[in-house]
């Protein structure tokens, strides 16, 4: 199969799961096409699929993130004691783990090819990692609370596992509170991170952006917990910092240099 004709194939295969879709059309442009994908697979709900449809989104998702350009550590800027900054889309990180800003349901995004992290990477993930979620929420029977984190396969992106994470939402003026359960947010990741002998994560700018933590503050809060943690446990895991917009780079180059 190429890759066209596993896109169309995928596409015809969640549209035939639900009569509401069947009079869906198709349309012909490649990027169109890989909307209306990402689309339905950002409303399905978590439920098994067939052997074939995970063998060909496992064999359309490889590509598609191959692609997109994989990219290593070492292109990351290194600010020594295993600490380095890297912007982009965090998809494309081949660390040991990667950060998810999730909610509380943990499901991912269901907001037809939404912007968020979330959605990103729910979406290069494949299918799965959402039914395998669901798997853990429904074990837990309540939401994920504020500042803890949970850890799953990556399935199909370049990094090995996904670190979940449900940062606090600034509504309105910032409290002590919020900057606890965001610093909470690094070192629950951090742990698990170790606790599964992980050698490297890359954090994203958790709870900034729709979060409303105001993102000089986020940036100084997960410096310094990442610093004292790694000092506290000798914890030797390199970190990662991500940044998407430029706003997030400068600050974060700037704190990095400082400290």
């Amino acid at each position: 199969m190429t890759q066209a004709e596993r896109r169309l194939w995928l596409i015809k295969y969640l549209i035939d799961e639900s009569p509401r879709y069947r009079e869906l059309e198709i349309p012909s442009d490649k990027l169109e096409q890989f909307k209306l994908y990402r689309s339905l697979v950002n409303v399905r709900e978590p439920k098994p699929a067939s052997e074939e449809y995970l063998k060909i989104e496992d064999e359309f998702l490889k590509t598609e993130n191959a692609e997109k350009g994989i990219v290593s550590i070492s292109q990351a800027k290194d600010f020594g004691d295993g600490i380095y900054l890297w912007q982009g889309d965090i998809t494309r990180l081949a660390a040991d783990a990667i950060v998810n800003a999730a909610n509380s349901q943990l499901l991912g995004c269901f907001m037809p090819c939404h912007s968020c992290i979330d959605n990103g990477i729910h979406t290069y993930a494949g299918i799965r990692l959402r039914l395998k979620c669901n798997e853990i929420m429904s074990a837990q029977g309540y939401p994920e609370p504020t500042g803890k984190a949970k850890i799953t396969p990556a399935y199909n992106l370049p990094c090995k596992f996904v670190i979940h994470t449900v940062g606090p939402i600034v509504d309105g003026r910032l409290t002590q509170s919020h900057e606890n359960l965001l610093a909470s947010c690094y070192r629950e990741c951090l742990k698990l991170a170790d606790e599964n002998r992980l050698e490297s994560i890359a954090f994203c700018c958790i709870s900034t952006g729709v979060f409303s933590f105001p993102n000089e503050r986020a940036a100084e809060i997960a410096i310094k917990t990442v610093k004292d943690y790694k000092a506290e446990t000798k914890s030797n895991i390199k970190v990662i910092f991500n940044v998407f917009k430029d706003t997030d780079l400068h600050i974060y180059n700037a704190l990095l240099r400082k400290n």
